[in-house]
């Protein structure tokens, strides 16, 4: 049997893993047993009846949501605050870096895979960027092959 991979998570990351399990559990399961009655209350033949399959579908999507991140709160490991380093980059830093080639300067969060979301600035520790930049001190480069070639960023700070 393959070893499961360690789902590494901050605590504000974990906050919204469990608000999301609760929002479905307590709103969206109500909500699709409801929409299940009302179309069984529609009658006719059960096989047609494209109302009842498509509740029956949400309901499956939602339960297999709730058993994943059930899962996920089971099994992961919160990196607590205090294990978040400043003098090097880890899960949980906020990197400021500097484009070496361009001079553009951005911040983005290292986090686990599973909080990743580019959108918010906040990268994975396991994609490109996030694994160039992962042990690294302010001052370093970190060398990342992307599509158009390698891009090297230059750390400037890291805080909690």
């Amino acid at each position: 049997m393959q070893a499961e991979r360690e789902i590494l998570l901050t605590a504000s990351g974990l906050k919204k893993i469990e608000d999301e399990l609760d929002q479905l559990r307590t709103v969206h399961r109500k909500r699709v047993a409801e929409r299940i009655r009302e179309s069984m209350q529609l009658g006719g033949d059960p096989n047609d009846n494209s109302e009842f399959d498509a509740a029956k579908n949400e309901q499956a999507f939602v339960e297999g949501r709730i058993e994943e991140l059930r899962e996920i709160v089971a099994t992961a490991r919160v990196i607590d605050d205090m294990d978040v380093l400043t003098d090097r980059v880890s899960i949980g830093s906020i990197v400021r870096i500097r484009d070496v080639e361009n001079g553009d300067d951005w911040e983005w969060t290292i986090v686990g895979t599973f909080e990743a979301n580019p959108a918010e600035d906040r990268i994975s520790n396991e994609s490109p960027v996030g694994e160039a930049l992962m042990g690294k001190k302010v001052g370093d480069i970190a060398v990342v092959e992307i599509p158009a070639g390698l891009a090297k960023y230059e750390i400037l700070s890291i805080r909690k």
